[in-house]
Order: C-alpha cells, then structure tokens, then sequence
C-alpha cells in the first residue's frame, strides 16, 4: 500500500498543494516550521480520521479558512482509490471514494493504514494513562475498522451517564437521573466489555512483536527486557482473551460500577470502565539498574533513551502486527532521526526500509539516514519541490 497523489487545500499552512509521490522511502527536507510535517500529518489523518499532533480538528484548518480539504490517490494491489475527507472544525466532517460520498465518515478509517513515529511518541511511556490507551484503541480500529463504531458508542454512553452522574450529585432532577442510571449502567457494561476484550486481545497479539523490537532498538537488549500488561479499573481475574469472554467481563464491569456507585455518586464521574484503565510497560530490572529478578515500570525508571526506545519498539511493534495482519502500512517517521545517534538511526532505518512506503521529515538532509535515500523534496515557503 502507498500513497501515490496528496493534493491538501487550506490544510494547516498550505492553502494549495500537490506532491506526487512513489512507492520506497521519500523524505521531505526543510527548516522547522516550514510545513514539512504538515504533508505526512495529513496523510496519517485519512488512516484514523485524527492527528497524532493536535486533540482537536480546529488547528488542522489553515488561519482564515472555514474548512480544509485533504485528497489522496492510495495505490493496494495494483488498484487506485480516491479517498478524500473534508474537515469541518465544528461541524461534521464528510469522507468520499472515488468522488462517491460514504454514509459515515468514519467508513473511511482503515481503507489506508498508517503508522506515524514522532518525537511525540515519548508520551506513551511518560505520559498520562490516555496517551497509552490512544495507542491501543488506534490500533485496534485500524485493524478492526468497525470498532471505531463501538468506540463512538462508549464514548457517548459515557459521556451520557457522567451527566447523569453530576445532576444527581447536585440534586436537580436527581431522583429521575437515580431512576435511569441503571439502564446506563448495561449499556456501559456491555459496550465496555466489547472494547476491553479487544484490548486485551490486542495485549497478547502485540507482546512477542514488541519484545522483539525492542532488543533491535536499544543497544545491549533482549526480547525478554521489555514487558507490556493490561490493567483494567477493576480486577477481572483470569480471561482467555481469545474466547473473548465477553459475558464474564460484562458481568464484572456491573459490579465493579455497582461497588463503585456512592463514590461514583460522590464525584459526579464514571470511575469505572475501559476510559480508565492503563496499559502497563516495564522493563527487566538488569535492563535499567543492574539489578536482576524484578521489573521496574519504564515511567519513572527507564532513562530517557530507554523510553525512547521503548516508544520507538511499541511503534515498529504495531507496524509488525499489522504486517502479520496481511497488509503493508505507510510508515511515517516524523523528525525522528534528529533524536537518534548514529548506531540506532542505521539500525532503524535498517528495519523499515523494506516498508513498501516510508514517509521520512528532517530538519537537513544528514538526518535522513543513506539506507533510506530515496525521493527527496525540498520544503519552505509554502512551497514542496522534488530535488531528487
């Protein structure tokens, strides 16, 4: 898979531009602030209909426009697909392929797949429980593109039961909101059951992959130094995440809400549920102070390279879980080699440049590393031009 054709209109800083683009590595070279990440961001935003920079869609739209227009030409097997998403800060965005407008716009997530490196990637391991469950809910939806549909599910069921929550801690209208809280409470247990299978699932597929890259990122590692477990808000004790015990976990998740319900009540908040648990990365103690026979958790332990390297093994775990899937994403990597010595910018070039599209941003042409010389333009003043 590959983008062939990005045409972006009031798109960040680009009112207009067309880059055509080929299969291999390409990298965009420019100072910052130039607009070179701006190309590949909106590439990754036709694959999750997000942006791995920005929480919000506002940002996305170029200053004094009222909407933004992103287009490509992805090239799966031969076949060329138009897909294209307007993106309407404030309102619906609306997505089409081939000119021909989908019912949802979320039908479009998943038709192209991406994987985006970014120096951005150090929140998931230093970062709150919410950039890490972004991690896996991504992934998931771009393997299983219909759970994007279960996600805006719980999403909205959560946000309905919160606001029930605050009406009967505040007591206008409590009694009814008391009245109704039940109904909410299946609705939440079962769609969050749904999710919290498919995460754990996802877990146990994603473990040897990441294993792996890590003893290829960081200098001196084994498969066996990092470590990943799902921590869900309520002990479920153990489930065969393959059978995907769906029943047991919907029954666990009501009375983890019905023990939870004076606190619940207390706080005007959901404190139970898939929103608030946390993905649990470690690494061997021998790995990070010498020690042997525990784990320390890589918050708060690992060294900043040692973070680095683990965000950087969770990314190229995804890419290779989604390889096994049967496809070959676009790989993304964002300014990445600027934080990168010499050692581990050829080791990971070494790994992706098999990739079928590699996407590469730099600050200066030193930074792309030889083993990914490819296409390269030249970004700045508004202006991407092919130089090589």
């Amino acid at each position: 898979m590959y983008v062939s054709h990005l045409v972006l209109h009031d798109f960040r800083s680009y009112a207009d531009v067309e880059v055509v683009l080929e299969p291999g590595p390409t990298a965009f070279v420019g100072r910052n602030g130039q607009g070179k990440t701006n190309l590949v961001e909106a590439i990754d935003y036709l694959s999750r209909l997000t942006s791995h920079r920005v929480a919000t869609d506002a940002p996305l739209v170029r200053a004094g426009a009222e909407q933004a227009v992103i287009r490509a030409a992805v090239v799966k097997e031969g076949r060329t697909a138009v897909l294209e998403v307007e993106v309407n800060p404030g309102r619906s965005n609306r997505a089409r392929v081939n000119k021909s407008p989908l019912p949802k716009t979320r039908d479009l997530v998943g038709l192209v797949r991406t994987v985006v490196f970014s120096p951005e990637d150090l929140a998931l391991v230093k970062g709150d429980p919410a950039e890490r469950r972004r991690f896996l809910d991504d992934l998931l939806v771009l393997r299983t593109p219909r759970l994007a549909g279960v996600r805006a599910d719980y999403e909205r069921i959560l946000r309905q039961r919160n606001t029930l929550l605050k009406t009967a801690r505040f007591g206008r209208g409590a009694e009814s909101a008391l009245a109704t809280l039940e109904t909410w409470n299946s609705h939440l247990a079962r769609v969050g059951a749904e999710i919290l299978a498919e995460r754990l699932a996802l877990v146990e597929d994603l473990r040897p992959y990441l294993g792996n890259a890590y003893a290829t990122v960081a200098r001196g590692a084994s498969k066996d130094d990092a470590a990943v477990e799902y921590k869900p808000s309520f002990e479920i004790g153990p489930v065969n995440p393959s059978e995907r015990e769906r029943g047991s976990l919907t029954e666990g998740l009501l009375d983890a809400l019905a023990a939870r319900r004076q606190d619940e009540l207390d706080r005007g908040v959901s404190l139970v549920g898939p929103h608030r648990d946390d993905l649990l990365l470690s690494l061997g103690a021998g790995a990070v102070d010498g020690q042997s026979g525990t784990r320390l958790p890589v918050r708060g332990y690992a060294s900043h390279g040692e973070s680095w390297s683990f965000a950087l093994a969770l990314r190229l775990a995804a890419y290779d879980l989604l390889r096994a899937d049967g496809d070959d994403p676009i790989l993304i990597l964002d300014d990445v080699f600027a934080e990168l010595d010499g050692e581990r910018r050829a080791q990971l070039a070494e790994l992706v440049a098999g990739a079928e599209q590699v996407l590469v941003t730099a600050a200066v042409d030193d930074d792309v590393p030889e083993k990914l010389a490819g296409v390269r333009f030249r970004v700045g003043s508004g202006e991407v031009t092919r130089v090589g």
